[in-house]
């Protein structure tokens, strides 16, 4: 075994310190230890301290500006993991694993090899007795997953075409609240470029998210939740909402309940343009929610031909300018989507417009009584249409 029965003494020693355990320590020793060896040719894990142990064993807390929660039913981790599918013989990767009660699901599912990326060092000595425990089948990264290189995190003999099935590799996570969002749209645009842990083909995510971000995921043209993610998500995956985790579950509690949401790239994208166009353009619709769609467009263009190329874009897309950004399906966000591409290859400075910075160059020119014109000029500013 990987694990020596000198370590396990001492561990059990300070478990029963910390929890005030009445068991005979040889009696627990003897009975995980002979568990253990049966389990020798088996890809589960042998018996272990509960996660609840191992929080006070390590004296963890939650930290709340970290937006960390840990779940500890196993019932509740192995029903996450069961959302991913097989995990027979597969690789994951698991985002965040905290004090690992989600890591121990996955491994007993049968996961021959699990990458964790944790960036809390406070955990890493609980994942590395849990890595001893596995036999070899738990590697350990203490590092920020928003810049972890995970396409150098698995061999490439598992890589899959893009038009193949699915390859064996999986992403999962009890994603923190506060890194859900910006990460998701990372791991989409790594979809569109096929880029990160996508070089190895149309990998499978199972992630859970705060109820209101997981509807906004999943939500139909239409409905109050249709959102900017919406279309982001679902014009480059089949998106599903698997099931909602009360946030009793949770310790500590979060004021918000859980949805656990799983993600497939779609082999073709329902729009063909550069991610970047199109969250500039969904973004731009979105942010004007509930009044017609062609208010935001009007703020993809610079004020002195605003209303021209706005007519042109909506006339080129033929879409209804006074339907809603809620009412818009992914036919009309990639008919616009493309109706903005072609304006922007007739005026390459189009693309680096930004509304933002041109009223805030208004607000300069006032304060400081200089012309709008003289800031137009400038190299870094988009030239007037």
């Amino acid at each position: 075994m990987c694990f020596l029965l000198a370590d396990w003494t001492a561990t059990l020693s300070r478990v029963r310190k910390c929890t005030g355990e009445k068991r005979d320590t040889g009696d627990k020793l003897f009975t995980w230890t002979m568990a253990a060896s049966r389990k020798v040719g088996s890809l589960r894990l042998p018996p272990l301290p509960t996660v609840g142990e191992l929080i006070k064993l390590y004296n963890l807390r939650a930290e709340k500006q970290l937006s960390q929660n840990f779940l500890l039913d196993l019932k509740l981790t192995d029903k996450i993991v069961r959302q991913a599918g097989s995990l027979t013989g597969a690789h994951v990767c698991e985002v965040g694993p905290g004090p690992g009660g989600l890591t121990r699901s996955i491994l007993n599912a049968e996961a021959a090899d699990v990458l964790v990326v944790e960036k809390d060092s406070r955990f890493i000595p609980g994942l590395k007795l849990l890595s001893e425990a596995s036999a070899g089948r738990l590697r350990i990264v203490h590092g920020d997953i928003l810049t972890y290189r995970m396409d150098r995190g698995f061999p490439a003999a598992i890589s899959k075409a893009w038009e193949e099935d699915p390859p064996n590799l999986h992403i999962i996570g009890n994603l923190p609240f506060s890194v859900s969002t910006p990460l998701i749209i990372k791991w989409l645009e790594n979809i569109a470029d096929r880029t990160g842990p996508f070089t190895f083909g149309r990998a499978r995510l199972t992630l859970t998210f705060q109820k209101e971000v997981a509807e906004r995921l999943t939500a139909s043209t239409g409905s109050r939740q249709r959102s900017r993610l919406s279309i982001m998500a679902q014009y480059l995956c089949t998106v599903k909402k698997r099931f909602v985790i009360p946030g009793r579950a949770f310790v500590p509690k979060p004021e918000v309940d859980v949805g656990v949401v799983h993600f497939t790239p779609l082999v073709k994208p329902q729009i063909q343009q550069p991610f970047k166009l199109v969250e500039k353009v969904v973004r731009n619709v979105f942010q004007f929610r509930r009044k017609h769609c062609h208010k935001g467009i009007r703020m993809l263009f610079p004020e002195a031909c605003r209303l021209e190329l706005t007519e042109e874009m909506m006339q080129r897309a033929d879409v209804d300018p006074v339907l809603r950004p809620t009412e818009l399906t992914i036919p009309h966000i990639r008919a616009l989507s493309d109706a903005y591409a072609h304006l922007c290859a007739n005026d390459p400075n189009l693309f680096s417009y930004d509304f933002r910075e041109e009223l805030r160059l208004k607000h300069l020119g006032r304060n400081h009584h200089t012309s709008v014109d003289a800031f137009k000029e400038m190299p870094s500013a988009p030239q007037p249409c």
